[in-house]
Parts: C-alpha cells; sequence; structure tokens
C-alpha cells in the first residue's frame, strides 16, 4: 500500500509508493514485462514488482509479486539487494528497493517460451547486452538500476608502485607485471601511488585497452577528465599530478568509474552538508569537496565509495540520492571493507562476514567485498549481501 508522511511530498498530496523490483535473470537473460499505455509510465517495459504492504518485508513483497505476476516461485533462489531507489514523477513519488534474483535452469526453461504473465502482460527476455544498449526503454526510474547490472561480480585492484621498488626500472616491472597479470576484460582499479601514475596508469590502458579502468579521485585539485589518484582497504591519499589533454582521447572510453576515498566522502558530508552545488564553487574559503560533485570529470561518470562503517554508509547514501536529484551518473558500488583481515594492513581490525553483512544491508547501492578475499569467495559475499568482490594478490592471473 501507499504509504504517506508529513513530508512536503505528502502535504502537496503526492502519493509515495514502497515498491518491491525484483531484478530476475537467468545467466545473460533478463525478465521484463511491458506495461499497458493507460498505465503509469505507460508503453515501457518494465522489471517485475510491486506495492509492498504495510504488513510486508520488501522480500517477502518481492516474492509475492513474481509469484502473482509470473507463476515463478522464487523462494528458494538466490535473493541478492541491489538497492534501493527514491524517484519523483512528479505526480507521483516511488521508493524502491531493488532485488536481483537469479533462476534455476530448470525454472527458465519453464518459462522462457511464455509471452504472457498471469496478469496478462506482455513478458519478454532481454539479453543483458540489448538491455544495457537501452534497447527496451525503462521508466526514468530504474536507468540506475541498468548502471548498477553493469558492476562485475570481481574488480581486480593493482599493486602500486612501491611494491616494485626492488627493480632497477620499477615503472618498467610494474607495467610489464600488469599487463601479463591482470585478467582479460576485467574491471580494474589502477591504484599507484606515485607522482607519475598519469603516465603510467596512461601507458598500461594502452597496452591493454581490453580492461575497464576505475580511476581515483584525488583532494587536493580539481581533476578534468582523466585523472588518477589511490585508495583500497585504507584510504591512504596521496598527490598526482596530471595532464588531462594527452590521454583524453585514448582513455576516456576506457574509464567507467571514479573512485572516492572514505576520507574524501566525508569531508564532501562535512563541507556541503551532504548537498551537491550545482555550479562550481571555486572560492579558496571551500574545500576541494565543496567543489568536488559541480567538477566536470566526476560528473561524465560513475562513482565507487569507499566506506568502513555507518557513518560513511550514510554519507555514500547521501551522495547516491543527490547524484540521482541532480541527473549526474549514480553511484554505482560501495567498497565496504576490510571483511577479513589483510597482509597490508595487519593491525586493521576486520569487521568479519557478520558485521560487514549487517552493514552491506544499510547500503542504497551494490556493495563491493574488499579486504582479504578471494575470488573463491564470492558466493559467501552474495549469502551476506554483498554483489562483487575486490582484490589484489589472490585476483591477479
Amino acid at each position: 500500500m501507499p504509504s504517506e508522511s508529513n513530508s512536503p511530498s505528502a502535504i502537496t498530496n503526492v502519493t509515495i509508493v514502497n515498491v518491491a523490483v525484483a531484478v530476475i535473470h537467468y545467466q545473460n537473460q533478463y525478465l521484463l514485462g511491458f506495461r499497458d499505455a493507460a498505465q503509469h509510465q505507460g508503453n515501457r517495459y518494465e522489471f517485475v514488482g510491486g506495492k509492498i504492504e504495510a504488513t510486508e518485508s520488501a522480500e517477502q513483497a518481492l516474492k509475492r509479486e513474481v509469484a502473482e505476476e509470473t507463476g515463478i516461485l522464487v523462494d528458494d533462489n538466490s535473493i541478492v539487494k541491489l538497492g534501493r531507489l527514491h524517484h519523483d514523477y512528479g505526480d507521483k513519488q516511488v521508493s524502491l528497493q531493488v532485488y536481483k534474483i537469479e533462476l534455476t535452469a530448470q525454472q527458465y526453461e519453464q518459462y522462457k517460451s511464455r509471452e504472457y504473465g498471469l496478469e496478462g502482460q506482455a513478458i519478454t527476455w532481454a539479453d543483458k547486452s540489448r538491455l544495457l544498449a537501452g534497447d527496451y526503454p525503462l521508466p526514468a526510474a530504474n536507468k540506475t538500476i541498468l548502471e548498477w547490472l553493469r558492476l562485475p561480480t570481481q574488480i581486480v585492484i593493482t599493486y602500486p608502485l612501491a611494491d616494485f621498488h626492488q627493480h632497477t626500472d620499477p615503472k618498467t616491472a610494474w607495467l610489464q607485471y600488469h599487463q601479463e597479470k591482470l585478467p582479460p576484460k576485467s574491471w580494474t582499479y589502477i591504484r599507484l601511488k606515485h607522482s607519475d601514475s598519469e603516465s603510467i596508469a596512461k601507458q598500461l590502458m594502452d597496452a591493454r585497452p581490453d580492461l575497464l579502468a576505475i580511476l581515483p579521485y584525488s583532494n587536493d585539485y580539481q581533476y578534468t577528465d582523466t585523472d588518477t589518484d589511490t585508495d583500497t582497504d585504507t584510504d591512504t591519499d596521496t598527490d598526482i599530478e596530471v595532464s588531462v589533454e594527452a590521454t583524453h582521447k585514448k582513455t576516456n572510453d576506457s574509464i567507467v568509474a571514479r573512485h572516492l576515498t572514505h576520507s574524501a566522502l566525508m569531508e564532501w558530508l562535512t563541507n556541503t552538508q551532504g548537498v551537491i552545488a550545482s555550479e562550481p564553487l571555486l572560492h579558496d574559503n571551500y574545500s576541494f569537496t565543496c567543489q568536488l560533485l559541480a567538477d566536470h570529470s566526476l560528473n561524465n561518470y560513475p562513482l565507487i565509495v569507499s566506506c568502513h562503517d555507518t557513518a560513511s554508509i550514510e554519507a555514500a547514501n547521501r551522495l547516491a540520492s543527490a547524484r540521482i536529484e541532480q541527473g549526474l551518473p549514480p553511484v554505482i558500488g560501495m567498497f565496504l571493507s576490510p571483511v577479513l583481515a589483510t597482509q597490508t594492513h595487519p593491525d586493521t581490525v576486520p569487521l568479519g562476514w557478520q558485521s560487514w553483512s549487517s552493514l552491506a544491508q544499510l547500503a542504497d547501492m551494490p556493495v563491493i567485498g574488499l579486504g582479504g578475499l578471494a575470488p573463491s569467495m564470492i558466493e559467501q559475499a552474495l549469502d551476506h549481501g554483498g554483489l562483487s568482490i575486490a582484490g589484489i594478490r589472490q585476483f591477479h592471473l
């Protein structure tokens, strides 16, 4: 049932509808319904889902709606939280709780040829590549969901250059190692702590054009369009100087996201009170984070943020909501760390899977496990509310 409050939207008689959304798939085939022209946001495709009743949890509503609309029983299926979205259509506001549900081969075979759901709605299976390409028009609130679906189950992080200091030419050794050891077509967080990081990162991306790069954002100057910095398990920010024009054309298409450190995220929250500036604030008395999200470079790319606790997750949620309100590329993921103990930071107390899972449930975006993990642990991450895992040592070939 729709829920209302004493918020401005309720005062102006705009209904807030709480909705559970099921992103149902089998491998790369995704199930979509089609909204009749007479419906709100009609003549568009949609994911399965519906209103959350007052007596239901989101997952209970999800299972009920899937059964009512399609006949598919998903009580025993893998259900992973993607995130939460709030969208204002003007005449209606929706709060979406989005989950990804993977069908079994038997379920897919049973339902793949059906053309209509149990409520008479047309249904179709869309290939993921076509879905992400926009071949199936969706309601505006679903655009962020498509960006979330781009996130892979595994993200590789490069070694810092300092780890190659024993070589006569550390830069060449670093490049050679990563050219050979990074998995094909992998999402790669290029993590370098060196004054020449921009040049080295460019060489790696030129040598491995198949890589999809996540590049950091520095806290000491303004990026323009193809910049690099660093952060992973414990957010050690390092100033890295960048020249943009020389690298823009070749690297721009390879960049899939920018990364904000935990410290940058919290500073943004402190200095902006969670509000994105609509125009660049270039006065000297403002922190760089006051300009952060009016910056051209970050406005062009989705973001991945680093969080370690409840406070930083709340900041990330505010950031995600603000970017959606401004029509900016969304926050597509959160590095939540450290899950387990790490060799690089042995004195840092790990969260452990249970605490990590509790924190993951607070996030409004997909959660990426980080810290002491191996690729084989993806199922543990999924079972504990994550969508992806990341790491260094165990993730290289």
